[in-house]
């Protein structure tokens, strides 16, 4: 259709392009360039010129990679901190309890926007929760039946402008309305029973407007991004397909506007991929990695010349080995064959992967060439769109390169272990399970303690990792270059650790940690120490905001490194240092195996729950080995539970039961006295609290103060009656929370868990927090763990009496 009221040329949608790229930059420039604007040290003018840089460089790259600089198959999914941040600010969803930000207009600035990213004095952020089975976490909104839309497309626009003052014509990017709402929840002030996707036809006038201001500041195509509709919803499919159908037969027939293209990530759309095609929109992405090729029946929806685009997600968006080129080319002549007019894409953004993966030099090149980062993907579409078009010989040269990286992965040493193949398969039902959780408690609590005594009631302690300073960071990078030799850094980190167990003791902690200085990532550290893993230099990966994390690549069977097949003991001279130095009990810290799996670049030649349990051996292994040196808590962390739960429900039992099979396998291998401890974060427990149940871990902490204690209520109805953490402290923020918070989220919490099961812990580890605010923090833990104790008017030995959980560490 025409976007103008002057009858001009439908632009086409461009034969290869990407629904995403890497926002954070080769070095991690934009992480640097949004802490030092926190920080005070630089001008909010900086940040913008830097970001506009990034953005231009990102353009100026894809286009040499060979996607074009005018046809609109580069994508504008830029986003300061969060993309779904940026819609709610475009659509003007300002938050009643952030209202006061918003200027006459309901505008909200750069520095009000970070604000509702990452709080302020006086009121907590945006509840932060992971995107479908992804490590990204992206802001909830908070939409009401009163909250306002007003368009605000002045971001949008200036990125286009800008684009085009340099020579490109790009596809501007939002989270499309009905996601947009799907992923929303309630407001504070909602009615009980209220859904924001009773908003929709609020919000899309709202819609409307953006497009035509896009429209005239010459976008071609918008990207309209809809996740949510390959994802069961707690909605009626009914009333999913009539919104769907709404949404997009009112945007599609809006006058004025740029041809719209709407992408359907991480698996298949189901039954609404026949209200999608048929709303009138020119483009229609495919994610074919996850998703199914359509059905004959289905394909019928891409013929005739009023049909739209297949955009088809060949090429893998979310993990790092190389495209089988020639069965993905096979699948889009096929489309071809059918009628469809086939465009080439990623199967969902490219911020999924690192940059480049010819920047990492250190890597075996024998592993290097199975690899695709973002920039060999672009190639591969390229290539697909090329062989498409122009037929296999074109592309002859590509095929063969990726036919033989295949041949070589296959039959390399390592990928396949017979020793731990043999021991994987031996495992039988006895393996997996421990006693019955009562016959635990009364183990642990009939356990001598240490010389500091049992545990009161409400006991506190950390997570696990305390702030990496400068210092350590430099003193690891020392180490690596040589600067340092091994025993100097031995050295310090032993002083490290001393020094925050004193801490701890200080501020009157509980149950210590030794704080981690030794591990330069939760997931990496054990990769270094495991066979079947490779670790990379520039490979970070945006997990949130300015957060990054550089996954590990698991690309063979693992076990522990060292002789024989249990391996060297990974941990246990830290966390065994750390408990001679104090006679409070010290807690073992391990990554759990879903954990390192969903962190980590998973090889895809197996079936995952062969991979986790692999992992859970040699876990197992490391668990065993910190209880024999006297350690009688441990703590196995699985916050990535929630994060590869299926998004059907008809594929969520299988995973749930290898999922939880992994854990405890890992765990259960331990005498009834050790007490097993896991930690969950940043997901939407309720779709998983049967499989925390099923963890049967003695205590589980859990992310609990964005949400407010939300999730207690799901662990209630479930009839949860272990140890039970919810966070009191949110540490993705930077605010300290006043001693009077955490006493009302304690508050909240009592009253959904017995005091005799509630421990008081942060959110998570405290690595990215710093020591000032970390310490005042705790401060507040702390007294506010010692007010609710008075408040309870119960004594330690009241507590034993109560059956309060005594843990052990000694004898």
């Amino acid at each position: 259709m025409s976007t103008t009221t002057t009858p001009t040329a439908v632009p086409a949608f461009p034969a290869a392009t990407i629904t995403g790229y890497p926002r954070i930059g080769r070095r991690r420039e934009l992480k640097k360039a949004l802490e030092a604007y926190w920080a005070g040290r630089s001008t909010r003018e900086e940040l913008e010129t830097a970001a506009a840089e990034l953005q231009l460089a990102t353009y100026r790259r894809l286009v040499e990679l060979g996607l074009g600089a005018q046809d609109s198959s580069l994508p504008a999914e830029f986003a300061l901190y969060d993309q779904v941040l940026d819609t709610t600010v475009a659509l003007g969803a300002v938050p009643s309890r952030f209202a006061d930000l918003a200027d006459a207009e309901g505008r909200l600035d750069l520095d009000a926007s970070f604000v509702l990213a990452r709080g302020d004095a006086g009121r907590a952020p945006l509840e932060m929760t992971k995107w479908f089975d992804t490590n990204y976490h992206y802001l909830v909104p908070e939409i009401g039946p009163r909250t306002p839309f007003r368009a605000t497309a002045e971001r949008l626009v200036a990125d286009v402008r800008r684009a085009a003052e340099h020579g490109f014509t790009v596809r501007p990017v939002l989270v499309g309305p009905v996601s947009f709402l799907l992923l929303a929840k309630a407001d504070d002030d909602a009615p009980a029973g209220f859904d924001p996707l009773q908003r929709l036809g609020d919000v899309l006038p709202v819609y409307a407007e953006l497009l035509a201001a896009l429209d005239a500041a010459g976008a071609e195509w918008v990207q309209l991004e809809e996740p949510a509709l390959v994802a069961d919803q707690p909605v009626p499919a009914d009333r999913l397909a009539e919104a769907v159908r709404e949404a997009y037969t009112t945007l599609a027939a809006a006058a004025e506007r740029p041809q719209l293209f709407v992408t359907t990530s991480y698996g298949s759309t189901g039954s609404l991929l026949r209200p999608l095609a048929g709303s009138g929109v020119e483009a229609l992405h495919l994610d074919l990695v996850k998703g199914a090729l359509p059905t004959a029946e289905e394909l019928e929806l891409f013929r005739g010349e009023d049909a739209a685009v297949l955009v088809a997600g060949a090429v893998d968006g979310h993990n790092i080995w190389r495209a089988d080129l020639a069965g993905r080319l096979d699948q889009l002549e096929e489309l071809a064959r059918a009628g469809a007019q086939v465009s080439v894409a990623s199967s969902t953004s490219l911020f999924h992967v690192p940059h480049d993966v010819a920047e990492e030099t250190q890597l075996d090149p024998v592993l290097r060439s199975w690899l695709a980062f973002a920039d060999q993907k672009v190639g591969e579409i390229v290539t697909l769109s090329r062989g498409l078009a122009a037929g296999r010989d074109a592309v002859a040269e590509q095929l063969a390169e990726a036919a033989e990286a295949r041949r070589t992965r296959e039959g390399a040493a390592g990928v396949r272990d017979a020793a731990v193949r043999e021991r994987a398969a031996s495992v039988t039902a006895a393996e997996i399970g421990r006693a019955p959780a009562e016959v635990r408690r009364a183990a642990q609590e009939g356990r001598s303690f240490t010389a500091s005594g049992p545990l009161p009631l409400l006991p506190t302690t950390t997570i696990g990792s305390f702030p990496q300073t400068p210092e350590v960071r430099a003193q690891r990078a020392k180490v690596r270059s040589g600067a340092v030799t091994p025993e100097a850094y031995d050295r310090f980190l032993r002083e490290e650790i001393e020094r925050v167990v004193r801490l701890q003791e200080e501020l009157g902690l509980d149950v210590l940690v030794h704080g981690e200085a030794e591990r330069n990532d939760m997931v990496q550290y054990f990769a270094e120490h495991l066979d079947g893993f490779a670790t990379t230099e520039h490979g970070w990966v945006q997990s949130y905001g300015s957060r990054c994390t550089r996954p590990s690549i698991l690309w063979g069977d693992v076990s522990r490194e060292g002789e024989g097949l249990r391996g060297e003991a990974i941990t246990v001279p830290w966390i065994g240092h750390a408990q001679s130095l104090t006679d409070k009990p010290v807690k073992g810290m391990l990554t759990g195996p879903v954990t390192i799996l969903a962190w980590s670049f998973v090889r895809d030649d197996q079936p995952l729950g062969e991979t986790a349990n692999q992992v859970a051996l040699a876990l197992r292994d490391e668990v065993l080995d910190l209880e024999a040196a006297g350690i009688g808590i441990i703590q196995v962390d699985e916050p990535a539970l929630r994060e590869l739960l299926p998004l059907r429900r008809e594929d969520q039992p299988a995973y749930l039961e290898w999922s939880v099979d992994s854990f405890r396998l890992a765990t259960s291998g331990v005498r009834d006295e050790t007490q097993i401890h896991t930690h969950l974060c940043y997901s939407e427990f309720g779709e998983v609290v049967d499989a925390i149940d099923g963890l049967d871990a003695d205590v589980t902490s859990i992310e609990a103060a964005r949400s407010r204690m939300e999730v207690l209520t799901d662990l209630e109805a479930a009839g949860f009656s272990r140890g039970i953490g919810p966070g009191v402290w949110d540490i993705h923020s930077p605010r300290v929370p006043s001693q009077e918070e955490v006493e009302q989220l304690l508050g909240r919490a009592l009253q959904h868990v017995p005091a005799r099961t509630l421990w008081v812990n942060p959110d998570c580890g405290l690595k990215t927090r710093g020591y000032e605010e970390t310490k005042a923090s705790l401060v507040h833990l702390v007294a506010a763990a010692r007010t609710a104790r008075e408040g309870l008017d119960g004594s330690a030995d009241g507590a034993r009496e109560a059956g309060v959980p005594l843990i052990v560490q000694h004898g």
